[in-house]
């Protein structure tokens, strides 16, 4: 008996779709934006040989760069309250990704400041630039700029990782997803649309920050 294809379920869901993409947005947002910043941080760090913070961050690299992302979900969700730590499905969600991506964007951030001629930040010293903007202008936005493409990748692939969220009951949209299939039974339907939306919010997610990379990024600063 051939299958018949049923999308008539969407109207219906589309408030809970909705809620689950926007979810997965703010997780994404908050997440990519945090693990970014400890990923600057790190990479300063790590690259300068600061003490003690190089040696803390290389061990946190080390520890959430060879464990499953999962994990890492579990023992925050699931762990933390027996220390005393109770944290809701969203600050657990945000916790890990924000971890997560941090420890792989350090990696990637320090690849492109040791990328940064050593010729080229004495020539800023021997023009009378400050500290910051030495590090700014002569280190940072270069550094970023190399390694863009490869940090805007690792963000996309956090936004696909959310999806493992579903799994301590936050309401991102693979979790939208399953409860909808578990009341229609239309499995197909429902992950094959649960798939083309991932895809599209990668697109998009990927376009927008190309265009966050060339008007922020490499566009010359105004004198």
């Amino acid at each position: 008996m051939a299958y018949h294809f049923d999308f008539n379920f969407v109207p219906d869901y589309a408030g809970m779709l909705a809620h689950g993409i926007g979810y997965t947005l703010g997780l994404t947002l908050l997440g990519g934006t945090l693990g970014t910043l400890i990923g600057i941080g790190g990479a300063i760090s790590r690259t300068w040989n600061v003490r003690p913070f190089a040696g803390l961050y290389r061990c946190y690299v080390e520890l959430f760069r060879n464990t499953p992302f999962l994990v890492q979900l579990f023992l925050i969700f699931f762990g933390l309250p027996s220390l005393g730590i109770k944290l809701t499905e969203w600050q657990a969600a945000i916790l890990a990704m924000v971890l997560n991506l941090g420890a792989y964007s350090t990696e990637i951030i320090r690849a492109g400041l040791q990328a940064i001629p050593k010729g080229l930040i004495e020539a800023s010293e021997s023009l009378a630039f400050t500290r910051w903007q030495t590090f700014f202008y002569v280190m940072l936005r270069p550094a970023l700029l190399k390694v863009w493409p490869a940090l805007s990748s690792q963000i996309v692939i956090t936004m696909l990782g959310s999806s493992v969220c579903s799994q301590i009951s936050a309401e991102e949209l693979t979790f939208v997803a399953n409860f909808i299939q578990s009341r229609n039974f239309r499995a197909f339907e429902t992950y094959f649309l649960t798939t083309a939306i991932y895809f599209a919010l990668a697109v998009i997610i990927r376009q927008a920050l190309a265009a966050i990379g060339r008007y922020a990024i490499a566009r010359r600063p105004q004198a």
